[in-house]
């Protein structure tokens, strides 16, 4: 079996929220209930913090996590895990998302399971289908079409595809299934050593999306389907949300 590595991307710097991979939640830090989490992934064999902030280090270290500094010029999450897998050993580098303390470890292996049961994919994420006209115009809510093999053909903040004859945006649910992409990426080792060797491209920049990149550069990501969702934390608002549910 190869040997696959989670890394949780963790910068402290944060627009909306600084310093949010150690938002206290209940008594531990964001990036902890990260951490044990993914743990709780059967197919992962190591969980690795990749951080630019010697205080977020200290905070996985001082749980008992691993922690590797990286670069605080690294701009993606993808390049963070970039940068861990040019110093670490593994088959396959998964790109966990910081920001999300509730991840399913379910959603995880299943992330995985897009690489490991089709050995021409090189990189695997998931997506899940939008129920809610709300989700389907919400930018931060990221759309992604695929084609019959389920390989992506592009992903956007905006409503993709558009229908043209139903004038109604609430109503296009009822005549197009629409997917929100979720945002776990899954590496094998060749794959993110040349992603991290990519420069940023037209389109990451237009819609601040980094797997357009791989696309962009003509890479190509298979498309894995889950029941479960995803919750980001990224103002107060989402950390009063995040509460409540762990209350």
């Amino acid at each position: 079996m190869p040997h696959v590595v989670g890394v949780i991307p963790a910068r402290y710097a944060s627009q909306r929220l600084p310093g949010k991979p150690l938002v206290d939640l209940l008594g531990k830090p964001m990036i902890q209930r990260v951490y044990e989490q993914s743990v709780k992934a059967t197919l992962l064999d190591q969980v690795i913090v990749a951080t630019d902030d010697r205080r977020i280090a200290d905070a996985v270290r001082s749980f008992g996590g691993e922690a590797v500094m990286t670069s605080a010029d690294i701009t993606s999450g993808s390049d963070r895990v970039a940068a861990v897998a040019r110093q670490a050993q593994g088959d396959v580098f998964v790109n966990v998302q910081g920001d999300e303390p509730l991840i399913a470890p379910e959603m995880i292996d299943e992330a995985i399971r897009v690489v490991l049961d089709d050995r021409n994919a090189g990189i695997g994420t998931l997506a899940k289908k939008i129920e809610s006209p709300e989700d389907l115009v919400n930018p931060s809510v990221v759309k992604v079409v695929f084609g019959t093999d389920s390989y992506a053909l592009y992903f956007s903040r905006s409503p993709i595809p558009f229908v043209r004859d139903v004038i109604d945006r609430a109503r296009w649910l009822d005549h197009q299934s629409f997917f929100k992409h979720i945002g776990i990426y899954v590496f094998r080792r060749e794959s993110i050593l040349q992603y991290g060797q990519l420069p940023e491209s037209s389109l990451e920049r237009a819609e601040r999306l980094e797997q357009l990149r791989i696309l962009e550069y003509g890479f190509r990501i298979k498309v894995g389907f889950t029941r479960y969702d995803s919750i980001p934390v990224d103002t107060e608002r989402d950390v009063e949300r995040i509460l409540s549910m762990l209350r």
